[in-house]
This record gives C-alpha cells, sequence and structure tokens, in this order.
C-alpha cells in the first residue's frame, strides 16, 4: 500500500509533467504507444493524456485480449454453449461482446445455457471437478500474462485425472503484434517508440522485446501501471528518441527481469505450441501470433474434442474497433462512440473490456476535460 501511495503522489507527478515539459525538442512531434490496454486506462483515468506536452501523442494499441479476439472465436464458445450445452466459463469481460447476429455469451445465459464467470482457469477446473457429468470448458483468453495459469491447470486436469474439462484457447503473443504493426504495408501507423507492458514483461522478460526494437530502429521502454510509473517511462522514452537510441529499457524491474519468469515459460512450453496462423481483431491473420495445446494434451483441448471450425464473422459496419486497435484513430473518431455504443449497451469489443480504449475513453476523458488534473486514485484493473 505505502508503495502505490508514493507512486501517486501528485507533487512527484508535478515535477515529472515539467521534466517532460522540459525534455521535448522544440518543434519536433513524438509519437508514442502504449501497447497495453492497461496503460490506456492508467494514462485516461489519472487525467494525465490531458496534461501531456502538446508535442507528445499517444496512440492507443491493440494490447485488450478481449478486444483482439475476433467474433468467429467467441462465436465458437457462443455455440458450444447452446448447442452442446456445456457449462461454458468466462472472464466477465467476455460475457456482453457481440458474436454473430449480436448473440452474445450473455444472451446466451438468458437463453438458459451454462454460462459461469470465473476469476481464472482453476475456478472452472473446480467446477469439473463438483460436476463430474458435465462437460465444463474454460475460454481462455489474454496474452503472455494469463498464459501460464491456462497452462498449469491443463496439466493439473491431466495430473488428477479429470475429464470432464476441457480449454478454448486464444492465448496470443505481445511480439507477433508488435512485429505486425511495424511492418503493415496497408494503412501503416507511424509510431516512434513504445511504452511496453510491465506485466508481460514479468512473465516473458524484457530481452524479448530487444528484436523488435533493434530490427524496427524502436526504442522502448517497460513501464508499469502506476501515474509515477508510466510518465516516469514516457520521459525516458523521450531522451531515448531524443539521443536517437533504439534499446529496450526496464523501468519495471521491481516485477520484471530480463530473462522474466523462467517456470512460467517452461510450463507455457510444456503444455502449448505456436499455432501457425491466428486471427486477430483489427490486425488480421498473423503467423505464429497465438498458442493452442499440443498435441500430447489434445484431451483437453475444446476444439479437438467438439471438432470446432472456426467461421470468419465481420466486424458491424460503422464499428470503427478494429481502426483503434490498429492505432488509426482513437475512440472519439467513431460516430457510434458515446451514442449508440456505451458500456451500458456496448456495439464494439473496445468499449465492453475492461482494457479496452473506448470504455477508457467514455468513463474518464470526459469528466477530466472538465477539472485540473489531480492524481489520487487508482484505475480499475483489469
Amino acid at each position: 500500500m505505502q508503495l502505490t501511495e508514493e507512486l501517486r503522489l501528485p507533487d512527484r507527478a508535478e515535477r515529472l509533467f515539467h521534466a517532460l515539459d522540459r525534455t521535448v525538442q522544440p518543434g519536433r512531434s513524438y509519437r508514442l504507444m502504449e501497447f497495453c490496454g492497461g496503460h490506456t486506462h492508467a494514462l485516461c483515468h489519472f487525467g494525465l493524456l490531458d496534461r501531456l506536452p502538446s508535442s507528445i501523442r499517444m496512440i492507443h494499441g491493440p494490447g485488450c485480449p478481449v478486444c483482439v479476439l475476433p467474433i468467429g472465436r467467441l462465436q465458437q464458445a457462443i455455440d458450444l454453449a447452446i448447442h452442446q450445452r456445456v457449462m461454458l466459463c468466462s472472464y466477465g469481460d467476455l460475457l456482453r461482446v457481440k458474436g454473430r447476429s449480436h448473440q452474445s455469451l450473455q444472451s446466451a445465459r438468458s437463453l438458459g445455457a451454462d454460462v459461469r464467470v470465473v476469476y481464472g482457469p482453476m475456478d472452472a477446473l473446480a467446477l469439473a471437478k463438483k460436476h463430474p457429468d458435465r462437460e465444463v470448458v474454460f475460454l481462455a483468453v489474454g496474452f503472455e500474462t494469463t498464459t501460464p495459469m491456462t497452462a498449469a491447470t491443463v496439466e493439473q486436469a491431466r495430473k488428477e485425472s479429470i475429464r470432464n474439462f476441457s480449454v478454448l484457447c486464444n492465448h496470443v503473443l505481445t511480439p507477433a503484434a508488435l512485429s505486425a504493426l511495424l511492418s503493415a504495408t496497408k494503412d501503416p501507423v507511424q509510431v516512434d517508440g513504445f511504452i511496453g507492458p510491465g506485466h508481460v514483461a514479468a512473465v516473458i522478460g524484457s530481452d524479448a522485446f530487444s528484436a523488435i526494437s533493434q530490427t524496427f530502429s524502436k526504442p522502448i521502454v517497460i513501464a508499469g501501471f502506476e501515474p509515477i510509473d508510466l510518465l516516469a517511462s514516457l520521459l525516458h522514452l523521450i531522451e531515448l528518441l531524443n539521443q536517437g537510441q533504439s534499446i529496450v529499457l526496464n523501468d519495471f524491474a521491481r516485477a520484471a527481469t530480463p530473462e522474466g519468469n523462467r517456470r512460467a515459460q517452461a510450463i507455457i512450453h510444456q503444455v502449448m505450441e505456436l499455432r501457425d496462423s491466428f486471427a486477430w481483431r483489427g490486425l488480421g491473420e498473423l503467423a505464429n501470433s497465438a498458442l493452442r495445446l499440443r498435441d500430447s494434451y489434445r484431451d483437453y483441448d475444446a476444439e479437438h474434442r467438439f471438432s470446432l471450425s472456426t467461421e470468419s464473422i465481420p466486424d458491424h459496419r460503422a464499428c470503427r474497433c478494429p481502426d483503434v486497435l490498429r492505432g488509426s484513430c482513437i475512440p472519439t473518431d467513431c460516430t457510434l462512440f458515446g451514442t449508440a455504443c456505451t458500456p451500458d449497451s456496448p456495439l464494439g469489443s473496445c468499449m465492453v473490456s475492461a482494457e479496452g480504449a473506448c470504455a477508457a475513453y467514455f468513463l474518464h476523458r470526459p469528466q477530466r476535460l472538465l477539472r485540473k488534473v489531480h492524481v489520487t486514485s487508482s484505475p480499475s484493473t483489469p
């Protein structure tokens, strides 16, 4: 608690704002992307976006696992719940995301499907043990942060010979998404440097971002999620750009190391392997960008158990969530934002998720534009 309070002190934030004002070079613009949706929410919640120097433009990235899940993959889960009558376990954020014909896991539940909200895969495994006569499927989404727990749960299920449990695996990989953004030939986004996700680096290590930094000549600063974390990392990123350095700087050393969590990496490698290709909302089909269960664990793979195929389903024609995820626009550029699409009645996944940029803008930015920034309270952490 003491560390958290120190990382939200208004006077420390004020000093960093002044340091940023002094460090940006006259006449120069800085296009910086915060990859992670948690960073986007912190920037909006604490009013940091509205206090940054005008030469700094923050570009919001695709680091929201619920947002980047394409409709076809979500529809697999909805169909399982409705037609296969499984007990479908999911994180709460996913319940209101729209599938085909405005279906959702929430609407499936209202029609009698057994959809349960859980805090993690071990909760789903506990339900499988409690209900041995039911097929229990855990809808697994997330970047490298949540992947180790899914892998560990699958290994635990095999160790205990629990046969009525399986995972619909949609875990995706951060470096692949960064590479896709920087190598895009259609509608490319111009980014000078990145604020990297601290929680991902805690698992895969800050060194995992070095190849991207070197290949594309972009500095990356790994940051924590408190306002002082973000402001300090932005300052360091501006300094690297001023110096012309394209390196990875780890500002989240209290949780992330260069090599990462070897134990977490080992359980992922044991249970999972790369998919040849995976469709991302906003980024399209990306090679080697997601994980699936290895053949030796296929008995716990819901795609194999229920012979699932993936249907390509387009997003709502007017929804600009794919553009927001690519960094091509900001949420308020969408004509649906705040009118037809709100957190109470979302059309796009970016308005649903606790890490979605549209939700961050709707919940936090309007009131921040009306009053002076005062760094005191915490954002809702997914």
